[in-house]
């Protein structure tokens, strides 16, 4: 037997060791009745702001209080605000001045377009430097630095999207604006321009359109896009964006230096996180979290007598509930030695606005978080052996996981849509960019009966006719036997961690790890 052999023999000797000993029930009936209850008509589909909120979260009060749960919120209260900030394009001016003085004053038929990208809704910046860094990447575990030794405290740095491969079919957060954007701001830079890849007409329109601002967001003065051949005027000509790719690359100064003023016009929407607790009885600042988002898309204009409320059954009346019965589960059985929170975000479908709201001012810190376990849409099959995951291979929570799945004869696989990168599209992703492991099941298609040739066509099937439409409705013949094993799954897990005192672990080439890294002292304090 070969020592990773063993070493894996051992670590699932350990899990099996410390696995619970309470009797599970997630019973299909209870899940089915509750997910008919709030994905009903008068919810009006939960939309943030609306009358479906206020019932919402007036539900979700009422199910912890009555299993004896206390608030979980800032200052014992059950609700966390969360500003919905949604800005709107006002003005913007530009000024590029060359090395040799020569001034221009581009605008978006030019090829650059800026917009204020902060809570203020103004952006100003004089006379900034104007900084090429490639990708935009810091990538420790990968031996990748795009800024290199550049001090851009104070510049703007100009960037292309996307990432490198690294060698890997999924793509990574370094390939997203949001990462791009943070690192700048990380850095000390006060703006960011884009190079644009689309259709420069495609640009402007998509640009002048209303964006909300996550909250938490790096408050840069503005973020810009320009056109290819607006850069090239600037010295990213093809053969520097060629360079960029390469693992050589490091950032350069360019010789101009730009001056913008952006406003935008900016309305506020408060919404609302709900939070529960059950207080750990050794280790109470130490917290697992198990969460979903409440929200869903509201109604549409009604037309032609069609149905015009998206109920959402599936998404995510189904993960709100299971997350309700997961903490059912955990007050039955008693408290843990750590704490167990139990967190619903607002406004997922516009962003995962509610859990970067949580991860920006949360209320139990970050750096003593154990792990986020995130239900979003629960699988609605019979029995599957398969127990999906998104984001397979960032972290050892997937480990366990498997270890507790092979106990029952399952196993844990990815996705099957590396190219989707799921990992970084559900509430989860909050917690991960703030360094927490955090883990989301799927759901599987490797059906007991039929194995994957009945349980893809199924789930493709479903997925096509209800996601995100008003057919994605409650109805009698909805199957919650998958839902009810993987909640199982879940619990044992969540028992595992909150009555333990591991501490999960990024994998070496995830891109998380370094994050995590910057607060390893606050847990070697606990």
């Amino acid at each position: 037997m070969s020592k990773r052999s063993f070493r894996g023999v051992a670590f699932a000797a350990l899990v099996f060791a410390a696995a619970p000993s309470f009797a599970q029930e997630f019973a299909t009936d209870v899940l089915s009745q509750k997910v008919r209850f709030i994905s009903a008509d008068d919810f009006q589909g939960r939309y943030p702001g609306t009358v479906g909120e206020e019932k919402t979260l007036a539900w979700l009060q009422s199910e912890y209080e009555a299993m004896g749960l206390k608030p979980g919120g800032p200052d014992g209260q059950w609700l966390q605000p969360v500003d919905l900030v949604s800005l709107m394009p006002r003005d913007a001016s530009v000024t590029l001045k060359a090395a040799d003085g020569t001034i221009s004053t581009p605008a978006n038929a030019d090829g650059l377009i800026v917009r204020a990208l902060n809570n203020d809704g103004h952006g100003h910046v004089t006379d900034a430097g104007l900084v090429f860094a490639g990708y935009g990447i810091t990538a420790p575990e990968r031996d990748w630095d795009d800024y290199g030794d550049l001090d851009v405290t104070g510049k703007v740095v100009v960037l292309m999207g996307g990432s490198p491969e690294f060698n890997s079919p999924y793509r990574r957060y370094y390939a997203q604006d949001g990462y791009k954007v943070d690192e700048a701001y990380r850095r000390g830079a006060v703006g960011v321009i884009m190079i644009s890849s689309n259709d420069w007409g495609r640009t402007v329109t998509m640009r002048a359109r209303s964006s909300r601002l996550a909250p938490g967001s790096a408050p840069l003065q503005f973020r810009g896009w320009a056109s290819p051949e607006m850069v090239a005027g600037w010295g990213v000509d093809a053969a520097q964006l060629e360079a960029a790719k390469l693992e050589s690359f490091s950032a350069v100064a360019l010789p101009q230096t730009v001056s913008v003023t952006a406003n935008e016009d900016k309305t506020t929407v408060t919404s609302h996180n709900l939070l529960a607790i059950l207080p750990g009885t050794e280790r109470p600042d130490q917290t697992v979290v198990f969460s979903a988002h409440w929200d869903h898309v509201g109604t549409r204009d009604p037309a032609n007598g069609e149905d015009h409320i998206f109920n959402g059954a599936w998404d995510n009346a189904s993960g709100t509930v299971g997350v309700v019965e997961m903490a059912r589960q955990f007050a039955a059985d008693g408290p843990a030695k750590r704490s167990l929170v139990f967190l619903h975000v607002t406004a997922e479908e516009m962003g995962l606005l509610g859990a970067y709201a949580y991860a920006a001012d949360p209320v139990y810190p970050l750096e003593t978080t154990v792990a986020n376990i995130n239900i979003d849409m629960l699988p609605l099959s019979g029995p599957t052996r398969d127990v999906p995951i998104f984001g397979k291979g960032q972290n050892s929570l997937e480990d366990m996981l498997d270890t507790l799945a092979k106990a029952e004869g399952r196993y844990v696989s990815d996705d099957g849509q590396p190219e989707q990168g799921f990992y970084y599209r559900s509430d989860h992703f909050a917690f991960a960019r703030a360094g927490v492991p955090a883990l989301m099941p799927w759901h599987g298609v490797d059906f007991v009966e039929g194995g994957t040739e009945v349980g893809k066509a199924a789930w493709q099937e479903r997925f096509g006719r209800v996601y995100h439409k008003p057919s994605d409705e409650w109805s009698a013949d909805l199957d919650f036997t998958s839902a009810s094993e993987n909640l199982t799954l879940l619990y044992r897990l969540g028992r595992q961690l909150a009555d333990g005192d591991m501490w999960p672990t990024w994998k070496p080439d995830s891109e998380f790890g370094q994050v995590r890294a910057r607060t390893e002292t606050a847990r070697h304090t606990h």
